[in-house]
């Protein structure tokens, strides 16, 4: 009898790790579709290419933690959905209580990428086709690097905080950000490719087949940008 309630208890338990973990997965979707919508309208007719200016610091820094939770919650809700399943497993957090930690958990992860944001804003200034260029080349070549290896399956790993997670897939996607920050930081174009690679990138296990042809191609489209700027969308504000 106490074997068989044993077992019912450790039954009711799994159901309800499962539930908050399904809830925490489905309410970091759901905000980064609201990040999305809002980001979209503050961005719509700002996009000026290589020539984009940013700002105020208070301006761009709401926008870009906007841009930063549409683009890489997506790809961190299997993450979310270990962290919220491991704490309930533990017993470290319980219920609710493993519930209240997501939002920290989340919380401490776009803090890293707002850190990032502080550093954009701080070095950026509009730039032309041949820094843009540079810096998209220097990114594809960093795809291939170990470093990206190494931070790209840790960013895959389970993690006890946001900030170690954060950590992690800012040295896994810094690169394919400064494509962003390189062609057009403004633009939600770019800004929808880039998001769609990194989730790509998050949710796919490491292969030589894709992510070699990937690099490749951002190294491509540095080359492009310097020796053909006006066949590249976005890059160039609108006449």
């Amino acid at each position: 009898m106490e074997l068989t309630q044993a077992a019912q208890r450790d039954t009711s338990a799994s159901r309800a790790d499962a539930r908050t973990a399904a809830a925490a997965g489905a309410v970091t979707l759901g905000l980064a579709g609201g990040c999305w919508a809002a980001a979209v309208r503050q961005m719509s007719g700002m996009n000026m290419g290589a020539s984009t200016r940013l700002g105020s610091f208070a301006f761009f820094a709401g926008l870009w933690v906007l841009m930063m939770a549409a683009m890489m919650l997506p790809g961190a809700v299997p993450a979310v959905v270990r962290f919220a399943r491991t704490g309930a497993r533990t017993g470290a957090r319980t219920g609710a209580r493993a519930a209240a930690a997501v939002p920290v958990f989340l919380i401490s992860y776009l803090a890293v990428w707002a850190a990032v944001g502080v550093v954009v804003y701080a070095v950026y200034r509009p730039h032309g086709t041949v820094a843009a260029g540079l810096v998209v080349i220097a990114a594809g070549l960093y795809e291939l690097t170990p470093a990206k290896r190494r931070c790209r399956a840790r960013c895959r790993q389970s993690t006890q905080s946001g900030l170690g997670f954060g950590l992690c897939c800012v040295g896994s996607s810094i690169g394919l950000m400064l494509v962003l920050v390189a062609v057009g930081v403004m633009s939600i174009a770019w800004m929808a490719v880039i998001a769609a690679v990194v989730v790509a990138q998050k949710l796919l296990p490491a292969r030589a087949v894709l992510d070699v042809p990937v690099a490749l191609a951002i190294t491509a489209l540095g080359v492009l940008i310097m020796v053909a700027p006006s066949s590249v969308p976005g890059l160039l504000p609108p006449m």
